[in-house]
């Protein structure tokens, strides 16, 4: 059984509220505690990607390769009982986020081509990119952090009650 659960476990590279002293690592922490999560260390993307923070202080990776910078953060080996709750804090059923595939290097060089990323979703993404002035980030910092909204203390605008939809009309302002 182990061997079973340890080969659906998927690497995952965080950049923002995920990370070790940010607003969500305290979910990193319970799955870690239950086996579901483990710290591989810290990494950068091999390509340079845009990071940038949107609406509510909320970090996003852009899918632009090439645009950007390298972007710093952690990597997890996630059971796919993990991911299930990553997924489902980053949004991926509703548009928020895209969970995609990324290549990272370790700080001794090493890369691993098998990661995967929670990018912002393609409906908004290069908009968010254009709008903060194609500058980005190298790494998402606690001066950002502090910026960061909560997903209960967030208020949702729109008509329709969607956070996606509340992310279209910022980026249309």
């Amino acid at each position: 059984m182990a061997a079973n659960s340890e080969s659906t476990r998927t690497l995952i590279f965080t950049y923002g509220t995920l990370k070790q002293g940010f607003p969500n690592h305290n979910l990193m922490q319970d799955l870690i505690s239950q086996n579901d999560a483990v710290y591989l260390g810290p990494f950068i993307t091999q390509q340079p990607y845009p990071l940038e923070c949107g609406l509510h202080g909320i970090p996003y990776l852009i899918n632009l390769a090439g645009s950007g910078n390298r972007v710093k953060g952690e990597l997890y080996s996630v059971s796919s009982r993990g991911l299930v709750r990553l997924d489902e804090l980053e949004g991926t059923s509703i548009g928020h986020y895209d969970r995609l595939p990324i290549q990272v290097q370790s700080e001794d060089g090493a890369v691993s081509n098998d990661g995967e990323a929670y990018f912002a979703n393609s409906i908004f993404g290069e908009r968010l990119w254009e709008k903060k002035g194609k500058v980005g980030m190298s790494e998402y910092s606690q001066r950002d952090g502090r910026e960061y909204v909560r997903i209960g203390d967030r208020v949702i605008k729109s008509m329709s009650g969607s956070y996606v939809d509340d992310i279209n009309s910022f980026l249309s302002s």
